[in-house]
Parts: C-alpha cells; sequence; structure tokens
C-alpha cells in the first residue's frame, strides 16, 4: 500500500508518516516510483501507535514497545507505571473540576473571598496543579 493510500485509510498524514519512519517507528518496505510503499500489517501498527499516544506515552516508549523486529513487545510495568500516572490525573482533574463547580455558584461577594478558590490558586501556585500555561512544554506529535 502506497503512502498515500496509508495515510487515506489510517488518517494520518503523509508527513507524519514520514516522521514516524525517521524515528523508527514503521518501515516502508519498498518504493513505488517516488512513493513509499508499506507492507499489510501498517495499519495494526499506527492504530497501536495512535493508541499508545491516546494513553500519554512519549513516540519514544512507543518505538521501544513496538520492538525492531516489528512485533510488539509490551512492557506490562510501564503499563502499569503509566495507569498510576493516570490515576493522579483524573484525581487531579476531578478536584479541579469541584473546585471550579463550587467557585461558579460561590456566595462570597468575590472568589478571593472563597477557601475553596483560594486552596486551588494555592495548589497551581504550588505546581501541584499544572495545565498549558504552566511553563509545562506541550508535547509535539
Amino acid at each position: 500500500m502506497d503512502i498515500g493510500e496509508v495515510a487515506k485509510r489510517s488518517g494520518v498524514p503523509a508527513s507524519t508518516l514520514r516522521f514516524y519512519e525517521e524515528k523508527g517507528l514503521i518501515r516502508s518496505v519498498g518504493r513505488q516510483g517516488l512513493r513509499r510503499v508499506f507492507g499489510g500489517d501498517i495499519l495494526e501498527r499506527l492504530a497501536l501507535i495512535a493508541l499508545g499516544r491516546v494513553a500519554g506515552f512519549s513516540l519514544d516508549e512507543i518505538a521501544h514497545m513496538l520492538g525492531s523486529d516489528g512485533k510488539p513487545n509490551i512492557d506490562r510495568a510501564l503499563l502499569e507505571k503509566k495507569a498510576d500516572e493516570l490515576d493522579k490525573t483524573i484525581q487531579t482533574l476531578m478536584a479541579m473540576r469541584e473546585g471550579l463547580r463550587h467557585a461558579a455558584v460561590c456566595s462570597a461577594p468575590n472568589h478571593m473571598e472563597c477557601p475553596t478558590f483560594r486552596r486551588l490558586l494555592g495548589l497551581a501556585a504550588s505546581g501541584a496543579i499544572k495545565g498549558e500555561g504552566s511553563g509545562k512544554r506541550p508535547r509535539r506529535r
């Protein structure tokens, strides 16, 4: 299947496919003229990459789990660690959601007088909760 067909069937842009190939996540099996050609397992491999990305794994972590021989070599300990990280993220997000809901209906004259809102401010200032504006660089691809 050529790169255009893979892009169309997978929804992954050709530029990303080339990047994944550079990173060693996927391998073309040859060329048809100037176009890369991929084997029949490429869509499954891209699905594994997509699942890893959604779960929060880096491309390097995914590459390690995919293995160089084309067969997945999934590190169960790493999966457990990532699940623990997700649990912490979920707890943080739930606390943030409840704090925001409280702040939305709080009867304090202004939010700076609300103990719940002040607690959220303290957590944000201490780095206990992070968001896009927290100085943490967003993950790429």
